[in-house]
């Protein structure tokens, strides 16, 4: 009877043994921990189509810690630091592993580029890998524009698109040039003025100490920076003709967030916002005449007031006025596709994930 059955029973065994190893490990689940400058992020995204950036995020978090002021101040990181830093991402790692029955190989940690001037980095290193059995690697600064592309575009759009990512101190980003047999070639844009380096300069134009704080002598001195700025911009775009021929632009970074949670006041649940220069321009008139709209807003609305605890007025007009400025300077920007890369925090494993996948070309 035994023989009889061997080949049924032999094919069942299989049959479980297949499911059971299914369902030990998800392929197309990743995990990625940030261990950035002011927090750790951990976030968990199944992956449907890498090649169009169809994902979904299954899990986030942001625990806050503020660690890059403490390595600007010591040059290393404080013993708390480590501790802290060490229990969040083994937490985390402890969690997502028994929520997710994610494979080893699809679990990544980075630490973002300031990390690299902590002369006690290695100690933190071991204590991670002691308790997680996990290395990190930490982001090289010369790379980080060429992560955001990889990370930020759709690998579909990589050859017919531009990034641009608004930062607190630079605007850096990059596009993608199709070179003969199906070689690419990273070329990185950067413009020198962030959202905070923008609003430090013009208020450095204000020569009476008494205006310092005065909103319509900022709003006037923040005008007449335009000039400087355009001037910037127009460097940038004329050493990179290739620029004017992408038909999409993705747009990331706090000034892009910022703008799209305040204009249209709703959950934006999509991965990339469409958005054009009119709205740009309308969300810039409110922002400048009629700011309290914003502040009363913020009082029901959660993610409005996360927006204004981040950002004053004086930050959000220079955030705004780089963005405008920008797209102004883009010939025929009405028929381009504008696009804000809402989900900022997992551009870079997105980037780890498009490297891994035999389905792109991420040799640039």
């Amino acid at each position: 009877m035994l023989k009889k059955n061997k080949p049924q029973i032999l094919f069942f065994i299989l049959l479980n043994l297949f499911f059971s190893i299914n369902s030990f490990s998800q392929k197309n689940v990743y995990v990625g921990i940030e261990i950035g400058r002011r927090a750790i992020k951990t976030s968990v995204l199944e992956i449907n189509n890498i090649k169009k950036a169809d994902y979904k995020i299954l899990y986030f978090s942001n625990d806050r810690i503020s660690l890059a002021d403490h390595i600007a101040s010591f040059g290393e990181l404080p013993q708390e630091d480590i501790n802290k830093t060490s229990i969040i991402v083994a937490d985390q790692l402890r969690k997502v592993r028994a929520d997710f029955k994610i494979s080893e190989g699809n679990i990544f940690i980075v630490a973002s580029p300031v990390f690299s001037s902590a002369r006690n980095i290695d100690v933190l290193k071991n204590k991670i890998s002691t308790l997680t059995n996990k290395t990190f690697d930490i982001i090289n600064v010369d790379e980080e524009a060429k992560m955001l592309v990889k990370g930020a575009i759709p690998p579909v759009d990589y050859s017919n698109a531009i990034l641009l990512d608004i930062g607190a101190q630079t605007t850096k980003g990059g596009y993608i040039d199709e070179i003969d047999d199906n070689k690419l070639e990273f070329i990185a844009l950067e413009l020198d003025f962030g959202t905070m380096t923008l609003t430090d300069a013009v208020k450095k134009t204000v020569v009476n100490p008494s205006q310092a704080n005065d909103m319509s002598t900022y709003q006037e001195k923040s005008f007449d920076f335009n000039t400087v700025l355009r001037k910037k911009i127009k460097e940038m775009l004329d050493a990179n003709p290739l620029i004017l021929k992408k038909e999409k632009i993705y747009l990331s970074g706090g000034a892009v967030w910022a703008f799209a949670t305040l204009y249209y006041n709703e959950n934006l649940k999509d991965h990339y916002i469409p958005f054009s220069l009119e709205d740009v321009i309308n969300y810039d008139a409110i922002l400048k005449n009629n700011f309290s709209k914003f502040s009363n807003l913020s009082k029901t609305n959660a993610e409005v007031d996360r927006v204004l605890k981040t950002y004053d007025q004086k930050y959000l007009i220079s955030a705004n006025n780089i963005l405008s400025n920008c797209l102004e300077s883009i010939p025929n920007v009405a028929t381009k596709k504008i696009y804000f890369v809402k989900d900022g925090q997992v551009t870079w494993l997105m980037s780890y994930i498009a490297d891994r996948s035999k389905k792109i070309n991420t040799n640039f």
